[in-house]
Order: structure tokens, then sequence, then C-alpha cells
């Protein structure tokens, strides 16, 4: 009763906060740049931020129709608690005609969790320039009801519909990934500039431990952290953003720093070397950093996996999927957290491969602790408070700063599932 009474309130209570966000923009009238796709939205947000700096504002943590007004009015969940609205109501006609930033161009990142997201925020943004970098299965299970009512024929095609409202709203131009037939199935809506990328021009991809250098045709480009192929998109979505905006561009990135989450390597109890990548699991997602880990140079390697979430019809297959790329990986321990990935992967894996099961992710970090020799390199990947598991392995202890989900509300959900 509270799940369906809170969708049927969602966007009622967002154009609330819509209304006065519009008043700012409206003041402001900033140069809008909106980076969408289905994963990898924050890594490239960072990228451009590390090219343009402080002539930009950026929307950090701010990705939906609550997440985007609150930012443009200067607002902020931070602890997460129901507490927060009372203020975030009360404030929210005084925050529309607050002093504008001193940026001219805004960088938002913004998704598309439900049908009915992608309208609302680019008939809100309307903006100058939109970079769709990527299209998949997330939060696919708010769209099963589409195709079972044949308003699409699959999933994923009402997912790009949703994105594809960001083309329509786009004013001059648009970067897209031209890889995908359904990103490219949406260019029918808008007549704006359209700049495709395609990995066809990439010669080679190649990371060390902690960098990842692309070569292309045309130029090369090194990161400071290692990410997978596919931020290939993000890198030229970058370059082709600044040769626009007429501002010069690093192709070494030397400013660039990613937020907790994305394949983040710390120094683990025991010698160990943990990745941690606990900030999303959706299947595009957890296949790319499945194929880098494939890759990585350590020894005695760990996979520690958690659910793949809100998938709706797709669960099964999709954890399917990802137990056929496990089964041809090179591992040392397979550890699987959660009911969907404990039901759906080991039936997939040949017997030579047994993984170990754990539906708390208190009961996996007992298995760990009692179980690591030394010197193993250990991914973590998915939902199930896998974080939490993280933190009780760090060598230096302030490391848990450094990883995802530390508001209260998450400390406290942790803190419940005995982490």
């Amino acid at each position: 009763m509270v799940k369906t009474i809170k969708k049927l309130l969602y966007f009622p209570i967002a154009y609330y906060f819509r209304f006065f966000a519009q008043i700012q923009l409206a003041i402001w009238k900033p140069r809008i740049i909106v980076v969408t796709g289905s994963s990898g939205k924050t890594t490239l947000l960072h990228l451009i931020e590390s090219q343009i700096g402080g002539k930009a504002r950026y929307s950090h943590h701010a990705n939906s129709s609550y997440g985007i007004p609150f930012d443009i009015l200067g607002m902020e969940r931070k602890d997460l608690t129901p507490n927060e609205w009372i203020y975030l109501f009360l404030f929210a006609p005084f925050r529309a005609f607050k002093k504008a930033p001193k940026e001219k161009i805004y960088v938002v990142e913004a998704d598309c969790d439900r049908p009915g997201e992608g309208k609302f925020l680019a008939s809100l943004l309307k903006p100058e320039i939109t970079l769709w970098v990527s299209l998949s299965l997330a939060h696919s299970a708010n769209f099963d009801y589409l195709v079972k009512n044949k308003r699409f024929s699959e999933v994923k095609e009402a997912i790009a519909y949703e994105f594809g409202y960001f083309l329509e709203y786009t004013q001059k131009m648009a970067i897209i990934n031209e890889d995908s037939n359904l990103i490219k199935k949406q260019l029918v809506r808008t007549n704006i500039l359209i700049h495709p990328i395609s990995q066809n021009s990439l010669r080679s991809f190649k990371f060390l431990e902690d960098r990842t250098n692309f070569d292309t045709k045309d130029k090369k480009y090194s990161i400071n952290f290692i990410v997978p192929k596919e931020v290939f998109y993000s890198i030229i979505m970058t370059n082709l953003l600044l040769e626009s905006l007429d501002l010069p561009f690093d192709p070494n990135f030397i400013n660039l720093t990613l937020p907790p989450g994305r394949n983040s390597v710390f120094q683990g109890i025991k010698n160990t070397i943990i990745i941690d990548s606990t900030y999303n699991s959706t299947p595009d997602a957890v296949m790319s950093i499945l194929e880098l880990f494939n890759q990585y140079p350590g020894k005695d390697k760990w996979v520690v996996l958690g659910d793949m979430i809100e998938l709706g019809d797709q669960e099964k297959q999709e954890h399917e999927k990802i137990g056929k790329i496990i089964s041809k990986m090179k591992l040392v321990k397979i550890i699987l957290v959660g009911p969907r990935v404990s039901k759906y992967i080991p039936p997939i894996l040949p017997t030579t491969l047994i993984p170990l099961t754990f539906l708390m992710p208190k009961d996996a970090l007992g298995y760990i602790l009692a179980n690591l020799r030394g010197g193993e390199t250990i991914l973590f990947k998915g939902v199930r408070f896998l974080e939490g598991i993280i933190e009780h392995l760090l060598l230096n202890k302030n490391d848990a700063n450094k990883l995802v989900r530390r508001e209260k509300a998450w400390q406290n959900r942790r803190k419940a599932w005995g982490l």
C-alpha cells in the first residue's frame, strides 16, 4: 500500500519542486548540458568536470525528478531521513528567488528511472547540448507494463523512448553512442546536429594497476583510474563537447577524480587488493567490470557479486548472462550474495566451478575473513550492502570514508543487517 501511494504521488510532488526550480532557471539562464544514459553518466560528468573545472556548475548526487530541482534550488538531502522533507517543502519557494550561481554553464546528469521521467526532466532543462552515453536495462521493472500493454515490443525499446525525450527538447546538438541501435532509432525525433561515436575508432585499450590507456585513430588518451572499455564513449564525448564550447582539452585528464564505488582500488588486510565497484549494478555495468577484471593484472582473483535489482521480467535472463561470463573467467573463488545471484547463477556454472552463496552480507564477510590467505585480488560488484563488507577488509580504516552510501540512513540500514 505504502509503495503504491509513493508511486502515485511521485510526479505530483515532484512538480511542486519543479515549479520553483523553473523560476530559478529563468533568473539564472545558464547554458545547459545534459549527460544521460542507463549507465556511465556519473563518470562522464566527472570527465567533463576535470576539463571545464570552475567554468561550470555540476549536478553532483542529483539526477532524478527530485534531485535535479533540489540541485537547481541549492537544496540537498543530506541524511536521507523523513524529517528533511519538512525543510525542503518550506524553503523551496524562498530558494526559487535566490541569487543565481556565477557559473554560466550547468552540466546536469539526468536519469530515467521510470516512465515519464525523461519528459519531466527534458522539458524542465531544455538543454543546449545532450550527451547520451548508453542504453541498457536499468530500473527495467518500472517499464514492464508498457510491454505487457503492447506499447513497445521490448523493455529496452521503452527505456530508449523515455531517454529520447532529451533529444526532442535539446536545442542545438547531441553526441550519441552510435553502437546502440535503440539510441539511433530515437534520432527521428529531432532535427538538431548529431555527433555519433563508435568503438570502431578505438584501436587499443590497455590498463595497468591503476591507469587505463586508450589509443584511437586520431589521438591517445589516458586516465588515472582503472575503467572498462566502454568509458571510451565518454572520453570522445568529452573531447567533442570541449571543441563545441571552444575550450582546451587535456587527453590525459590530469584533474580527474571519480566518486566512490566506481572501480576504486584499495589496499586490504593480509596484503590483498580490493576493487570497489559497488555504486550500481546494471547488467551492462556488471558485464563491463567482469571483462575488465578478467584482464586485470592480479593473482588469486576472487569475485564477490551482489544482486542486480529492479529488472522485473528480465531478472532471470540477465543473471544467467552474468553466470555465462563468470564461467569463462579464471577465478579462485566466486562469492554470491543475495537471493537472485544465488538462485540464477550457480545452475549456469560448470560443475568444476562451485560458488559460495550467501543471502546476507554479514555471512559472506565471515567467510571471507576466515578464508583469506593473503595476496588475493577481490572484486566487489553489486548491491546488498557489499560496501559494508569492504569496510571490514580495508587496511587503512580511514578509507571507509571513500566508500559509497555514507549517509546516516544507509549507516543505520547496514547496522540493522549486522555490518
